[in-house]
């Protein structure tokens, strides 16, 4: 029996639970419980041997005596995907999650069967005209100073690294050995490995920090010193092992090394210019693009505020609202540094809350008005973008794009990605169509004003 069939026997009433959620109620009556336990016998006597019956012809009674457990978590689990399919079948609800099934009674293999599931649905809200919102903003301008940051990147980054015998400071190189006080787990990877404890590595003073509060603790290192210091890791560390965790490490310098900026004539060579002219053109127009991106951020931003200044109150699905509130909570949290901080954060969690309930807010708020805007314009977001983005994070933050993506399904990070990509999608929609109109450019002061 297929879950259709079963969905068929399987009765349901619903009522509104709460704003912008719709709470469905189902019983499987006795005789639909019995067959569906028939139907989940005949197949786990296909694939299971009982000693002294031959594949499939071990009796239904002994199977269940025997399997109990596995035939009530499967009966449970066919019976609730039965009542999800008979809901969502219903094209009229604009579901955006559900909630835990909640059983009246445990569930038993000869006796009716209750159970209910909230499901969120998206808001209603009342949109006005989104095409066309005017707002100004200011002309995309480059001058000979962005020019110079983006020849600077490039100066910094081909720079060479010398010895130097003075003592470092931030941006300089270290060669160290450490050890720590963390105890390494038999199955730790070399990455872990390397974390805890090294001979003869290179750590730069510069964020993003090798170890949490090296460049701190470090500033000031002369070669051949000993230092000891505390590194407290973030929650959302690279290594699960670590997350959290506050590690004592003693380091040594071996070397420290600094950076020679590249002058202008040298940065040119490196990157294959005929003359410092034409590298100052090339980078010229590469600000102009950034340029003109800040400028479409800035519309785009400007679109949102005068959108959604005309846009009334309404009400959020409560379990996504519930969700979001823990995750900013949590992101809260990333930011504590020590024991003291994080029984301070406990003592005001309830203020902290009322600002994860406001940041929460605002950002479901922009969600679910640039997802409305999205159905009426049929934007979407294509898997491969999501493949993209995922790879994309995957080596920012140093996993493999395997190991990534399962991080994100196991938090149910990936439709939060889908609807972020979503809402930039859209914002990108209605700043395309926006009337801008440009600031005017800022009046030079005469002499007698300067003077």
């Amino acid at each position: 029996m297929g879950n259709s069939k079963l969905g068929d026997n399987l009765m349901m009433s619903s009522k509104e639970d709460k704003a912008c959620q719709k709470a469905f109620l189902f019983v499987a009556d006795r005789a639909a419980v019995t067959n569906e336990v028939q139907n989940i016998v005949r197949e786990f006597s296909g694939m299971v041997v009982i000693p002294g019956f031959r594949k499939g012809k071990a009796p239904a009674p002994m199977l269940i005596r025997r399997y109990n457990k596995e035939v009530l978590d499967e009966l449970q689990r066919k019976l609730y995907r039965a009542a999800f399919d008979k809901v969502i079948a219903d094209q009229s609800l604009d579901i955006v999650s559900y909630g835990t099934p909640r059983e009246t009674a445990p569930l038993k293999l000869d006796d009716e069967y209750r159970f209910s599931i909230a499901f969120d649905l998206a808001p209603e809200i009342d949109l006005p005209e989104y095409q066309g919102i005017e707002v100004e903003a200011a002309p995309a301008e480059v001058t000979d100073e962005d020019v110079g940051k983006q020849i600077d990147y490039y100066r910094n980054m081909y720079a060479n690294y010398a010895d130097i015998e003075t003592a470092a400071q931030p941006e300089d190189m270290l060669k160290v050995s450490y050890t720590s006080d963390f105890e390494l787990p038999e199955d730790a990877s070399l990455s872990l490995k390397r974390q805890v404890a090294a001979e003869s590595n290179w750590l730069w003073l510069n964020e993003p920090e090798l170890i949490p509060g090296a460049i701190k603790a470090l500033t000031g290192a002369e070669k051949g010193g000993e230092y000891k210091f505390e590194a407290v890791y973030p929650e959302n560390w690279r290594d699960p092992e670590l997350a959290g965790k506050q590690l004592n490490y003693q380091v040594k310098v071996l070397n420290v090394q600094r950076r020679n900026p590249l002058t202008d004539e040298e940065v040119a060579a490196k990157m294959k210019f005929e003359s410092i002219a034409e590298m100052r053109e090339m980078f010229g127009t590469v600000a102009k693009n950034e340029a003109e991106k800040r400028r479409h951020a800035e519309i785009s931003r400007k679109v949102y505020e005068v959108l959604d200044g005309k846009i009334g109150k309404f009400d959020l699905p409560p379990n996504i609202f519930a969700d979001q509130v823990q995750n900013e909570l949590h992101r809260m949290a990333q930011g504590l540094k020590s024991e003291a901080e994080a029984e301070a954060f406990k003592k005001d969690l309830e203020t902290h809350r009322k600002e994860a309930e406001k940041a929460a807010t605002l950002k479901l708020r922009r969600i679910f008005i640039m997802r409305k805007i999205a159905k009426l314009e049929k934007i979407s977001v294509e898997q491969h973008e999501i493949d993209g983005q995922i790879r994309g994070m995957s080596t920012r933050y140093g996993y493999h794009e395997k190991e990534f993506r399962s991080m994100l399904e196991k938090v149910g990070g990936l439709e939060e990605m889908h609807l972020d990509m979503l809402a930039v999608k859209v914002a990108n929609f209605l700043a395309d169509q926006a009337k801008v109109k440009e600031k005017p450019a800022a009046a030079k002061k005469t002499e007698a004003e300067t003077g």
